[in-house]
């Protein structure tokens, strides 16, 4: 995401020198700016607003909505494209009644589709590769997101629904919003114009 996101910014007005050349680095000071950059996990960015330690953040809708965050969404930057499937090998028959297995890094959100689908499932968090689940019989089926589905086929997996798309979000913390609303919104102004001219510069291609 971090590659994505920088261009973007840059394309805004900031100045991402200091995360060009980050090294090890996890936190900056603009020397130009009044910003303050934080590089963290996905997971950790909720977590950093949640408690304040940082005013926006820069995530992806499928940790939001996994989390639950009680921030604000204020702006899609229209990359990081992706979407949840359900997926299997050849052998699995999504309406077999009987109590499946479903293996997924996304236990809320799996659970969410499965009772609209007014199914019980039982639910399995994996955090590393989701795809061995139903291949070592771990679980019957996966619930993960794909960019391309190219690694579901490469596992000789088959896609047997689609859930929610995902796309890179950015997340206002609510007190910071409040405390500095006119910098805020100039940063989501500034950042919006230059998704928009990305946007042009892609339809003239």
């Amino acid at each position: 995401m971090e590659k994505q996101v920088v261009p973007l910014l840059e394309e805004a007005g900031i100045n991402c020198d200091q995360i060009r050349n980050k090294k090890r680095r996890l936190i900056f000071d603009s020397t130009t700016q009044p910003y303050e950059f934080i590089l963290a996990k996905g997971p950790d960015v909720t977590t950093f607003l949640e408690r304040g330690a940082a005013d926006i953040g820069i995530v992806g809708s499928d940790i939001l909505t996994e989390h639950q965050s009680t921030q604000y969404e204020l702006l899609d930057l229209d990359i990081g494209k992706c979407q949840f499937v359900l997926a299997s090998t050849e052998a699995f028959d999504p309406d077999e009644p009987r109590r499946k297995i479903i293996g997924t890094k996304y236990p809320n959100i799996t659970k969410r589709y499965f009772d609209k689908l007014g199914q019980d499932v039982e639910i399995i968090k994996i955090e590393g590769s989701v795809e061995l689940a139903p291949l070592t019989g771990l679980a019957d089926a996966i619930v993960d997101i794909t960019e391309t589905g190219t690694t579901i086929r490469e596992n000789n997996l088959k896609i047997y629904d689609y859930l929610d798309k995902v796309s890179t979000r950015l997340v206002v913390n609510r007190m910071s919003l409040k405390q500095h609303p006119s910098e805020i919104y100039n940063f989501v102004d500034n950042l919006s114009a230059a998704i928009q001219m990305n946007n042009d510069r892609e339809i003239a291609q």
